[in-house]
C-alpha cells in the first residue's frame, strides 16, 4: 500500500508523494523548555517519531527538524503575558538561559529513553535570531505589518486566506473580542512577530530591535513571537515548501494558522505540502492541569515502575487522530502486552537450527504468515498510520507463534517479523531481550531431570531459584520455556 495521510489542508485522508522523490522534508513543533514534560506532551513525540519510521520504511530519507523553543513562548495565545522560559527562570531562581539548557537537556535525555529517532536538525530560538528578523524585514518590505506599543504584528485581513486552514470565523472573533483584548491592534487575530521589552524592564533573553525592522525608526530592545521561530527555522533548513509539518491539534487555529500566513506571505509559496495533527491525551478523563496534579512525567512513572517503552506502546495503542485517555490500569495493560511480547521474542533463543534453508522454510504456511504479516504491519501503518491496527495484527501473528512447538518455528522468520516491529514502532523488542545465561540455562536443564526423577520438591526449588534471577519457566509439551519475570 501507498502511504496515505489526512492532511489537515485538505482535510482528507490523501496519497502522500513527497516534492522529491525518496526525500522528505519535516517539521515537527518541539518542546517549549521551561518545565518537564508530561505524558500528553511526549504523546505527540512518540506519534512523529512512527511518521519518520514510515517514511523511511518506505524508502525514503526524511531530513527532519524539530525546534527548541527556548524564547518567545507566551503563556498566552493573545500575545500577553509572560514568556514561559521568563516565568521558569522566576519559578526557579535561575536565569532563562539556564532554565532553557536543564529541560532541553532533560527533553533530549527522554527522547532516548523512549527510543526516538534524534531528528536531524534540532535548532534553538535564540540561535535563529538574525533569521527571525530578516522574515519581519520581508513582511514589512511587502506591507504585511505594523507597529504599536508593545510591538511589530501581523495583519491577517492583508493575508486573504488566513481563515482557511482551521476553518475560522472571523467575524464572531471580532464581534466576541474579550475586554482585554488589545484596542492598538487591527484585528483579535492579528499576531505578534517581535515583541517590545517594556519600559523599565531587563529580560534575561532580549536583542536589540533593528531601526529598519521598527516603524519609527527606533531602537529598542524586544524579542520574538512564538510562531514567528518556526518559519524561520524551517525555511533556513528545509527550504520555502516542505512535506509535511507535524503538531498537535490546538496548533491548527493560532500557532500553525499564523506560521502558514507570515511563511506564505513572504514567499509567495505554499508552505507545507501536508500538515498532520495529533490529539490530545486525558488523563483519568480529564485535562492535563497543574491544579490537578495529573502532569505525569517519565520520572514519575519510572517511580511507579514503569518502563518509557511501556508508555509508547500505551500510546501506540491509540489512533494519532483521536483522544487518547491515560490512567494507571490503561499503562499496566500495556506494560503487559509488552512484557508478553518480550516473551514471544525471546522464544528465538530456545529454538533449534533446522535443517531447511531460509529460503525453503518460506514456503511453509505456518512460516509464511509471520513474512506476511510483517507486510501487512508496514501497509497498515503506511495508511494514516493505523497503530491500532498494526498492533492487533502483531497480537494475531503472536498467538500464531504462542500456539505451535517450539520444532515447528524457524528463527529467521521470528527475528524478521521483530525487526519489523522494532523498525515501525521502536519498541526495542530485540534488543531488550537478551539469552539467559549459562547458568541459568543448567538450572532449567536440572529442573528438567527432577520433574522427569519425580523429585518435585528439588524442581520447586529450583524453578524459586530460576525466579529470583529474573526468569520464569512455562512447561509445555515441547518442553521448557523460560520467559522474563521482569521489564
Amino acid at each position: 500500500m501507498s502511504l496515505r495521510f489526512h492532511n489537515q489542508l485538505t482535510k482528507t485522508v490523501d496519497p502522500f508523494i513527497p516534492i522529491e522523490e525518496g526525500f522528505v522534508r519535516l517539521y515537527t513543533c518541539g518542546p517549549t523548555v521551561y518545565n518537564y514534560l508530561t505524558v500528553g506532551n511526549w504523546t505527540a513525540y512518540i506519534y512523529w517519531d512512527t511518521l519518520v519510521r514510515t517514511l523511511q520504511a518506505n524508502g525514503n530519507k526524511v531530513t527532519r527538524v524539530m525546534n527548541i523553543t527556548d524564547v518567545g513562548h507566551l503563556v498566552s495565545d493573545a500575545d500577553d503575558g509572560e514568556d514561559k522560559l521568563e516565568k521558569g527562570a522566576k519559578r526557579e531562581g535561575k536565569t532563562a538561559w539556564e532554565v532553557a539548557k536543564f529541560y532541553t537537556d532533560d527533553f533530549v535525555a527522554g527522547m532516548k529513553a523512549l527510543n526516538l529517532i534524534p531528528p536531524t536538525h534540532m535548532p534553538h530560538a535564540t540561535d535563529y535570531i538574525p533569521q527571525q528578523l530578516e522574515l519581519i524585514r520581508i513582511l514589512k518590505e511587502k506591507g504585511y505589518t505594523y507597529q504599536i506599543d508593545d510591538g511589530i504584528y501581523f495583519d491577517t485581513l492583508k493575508f486573504p486566506t488566513y481563515a482557511d486552514f482551521a476553518d475560522l470565523d472571523l467575524e464572531a472573533q471580532k464581534a466576541g473580542a474579550r475586554v482585554e483584548f488589545n484596542p492598538e491592534k487591527h484585528h483579535p487575530s492579528d499576531f505578534a512577530l517581535w515583541k517590545f521589552t517594556p519600559d523599565g524592564e531587563k529580560r534575561d533573553m532580549e536583542w536589540e530591535t533593528p531601526a529598519d525592522v521598527t516603524d519609527d525608526g527606533v531602537v529598542v530592545m524586544g524579542f520574538p513571537g512564538w510562531h514567528l521561530e518556526c518559519s524561520a527555522m524551517s525555511m533556513s533548513l528545509l527550504g520555502e515548501t516542505i512535506d509535511i509539518h507535524t503538531g498537535g491539534i490546538d496548533h491548527i487555529p493560532v500557532h500553525h494558522t499564523n506560521e502558514i500566513a507570515q511563511s506564505e506571505a513572504a514567499t509567495g509559496n505554499i508552505f507545507s505540502n501536508f500538515w498532520l495533527h495529533n490529539n490530545h491525551l486525558k488523563v483519568d478523563g480529564t485535562k492535563i492541569s497543574k491544579s490537578l496534579g495529573n502532569g505525569y512525567t517519565l520520572a514519575d512513572l519510572e517511580e511507579k515502575g514503569y518502563s518509557p517503552l511501556d508508555l509508547r506502546l500505551f500510546v501506540l495503542q491509540s489512533h494519532y487522530r483521536t483522544e487518547g485517555n491515560f490512567t494507571f490500569d490503561n499503562l499496566t495493560a500495556a506494560k503487559n502486552r509488552r512484557n508478553n511480547w518480550r516473551n514471544v521474542a525471546a522464544l528465538r533463543h530456545q529454538i533449534h537450527d533446522t535443517l531447511k534453508e531460509d529460503g525453503d522454510v518460506e514456503d511453509e504456511s505456518k512460516t509464511v504468515s509471520l513474512y506476511a504479516a510483517s507486510k501487512k504491519v508496514l501497509d497498515t501503518i503506511s495508511d494514516d498510520l493505523n497503530t491500532p491496527e498494526a498492533l492487533a495484527i502483531i497480537d494475531d501473528a503472536f498467538d500464531t507463534v504462542i500456539n505451535n512447538k517450539l520444532n515447528q518455528l524457524h528463527q529467521h522468520a521470528l527475528v524478521s517479523f521483530l525487526e519489523t516491529i522494532d523498525e515501525l514502532l521502536g519498541l526495542n523488542l530485540l534488543e531488550t531481550t537478551p539469552d539467559i545465561t549459562d547458568d541459568q540455562k543448567r538450572l532449567i536443564i536440572e529442573r528438567s531431570r527432577a520433574r522427569d526423577q519425580k523429585d518435585y520438591s528439588r524442581s520447586d526449588e529450583l524453578r524459586s531459584e530460576l525466579e529470583k534471577s529474573g526468569v520464569t519457566v512455562r512447561d509445555t509439551a515441547s518442553g521448557p520455556i523460560w520467559e522474563y519475570t521482569t521489564s
